[in-house]
C-alpha cells in the first residue's frame, strides 16, 4: 500500500439523492477530508445517465465542485483520469499511485476531486 493520502470514495447516485441531499453529503466530506491529512483525494461516484435519465446528481457534483475551487487543486473527470490527464497524473505522482480500479477507465460516472 502506498503511502500518503488515500482515496476517499462518496456515492450519492446508489440510491440516488436528492440535489440539495448531495451538496450537503459533499459538504461533509469535504470537511472530512479536509480535516484529516491521510486523505486528499475525493472520488464522487454520481452515475453517468442514460437517454432516459440524464446525469443529473454529475451537474450537481460539477456545479458544487466549481463552487469550491477555491479549496480544491483539481476536477479530474471520470473519462479523464488516466495517464494522459496532467492533474490526474500529478495527484498520482504526489499521493502515490494509489490503487484505483477506476483509473484509466474512463468512467463517466464519476469525478475525481484533489483536495487543498
Amino acid at each position: 500500500m502506498a503511502s500518503g493520502p488515500s482515496i476517499h470514495t462518496v456515492d450519492i447516485a446508489h440510491p440516488p439523492l436528492t440535489a440539495q441531499r448531495a451538496e450537503q453529503v459533499l459538504d461533509e466530506e469535504l470537511r472530512t477530508i479536509r480535516s484529516h491529512p491521510q486523505e486528499r483525494v475525493l472520488k464522487i461516484i454520481h452515475g453517468k445517465g442514460s437517454n432516459e435519465h440524464p446525469a443529473v446528481l454529475k451537474e450537481v457534483a460539477l456545479n458544487w465542485s466549481f463552487r469550491q475551487r477555491d479549496r480544491l487543486r483539481a476536477v479530474i473527470p471520470g473519462t479523464e483520469y488516466d495517464i494522459f490527464h496532467a492533474d490526474a497524473l500529478a495527484l498520482r505522482k504526489e499521493c502515490g499511485q494509489m490503487g484505483d480500479a477506476d483509473f484509466g477507465a474512463a468512467n463517466a460516472g464519476i469525478t475525481v476531486i484533489w483536495v487543498k
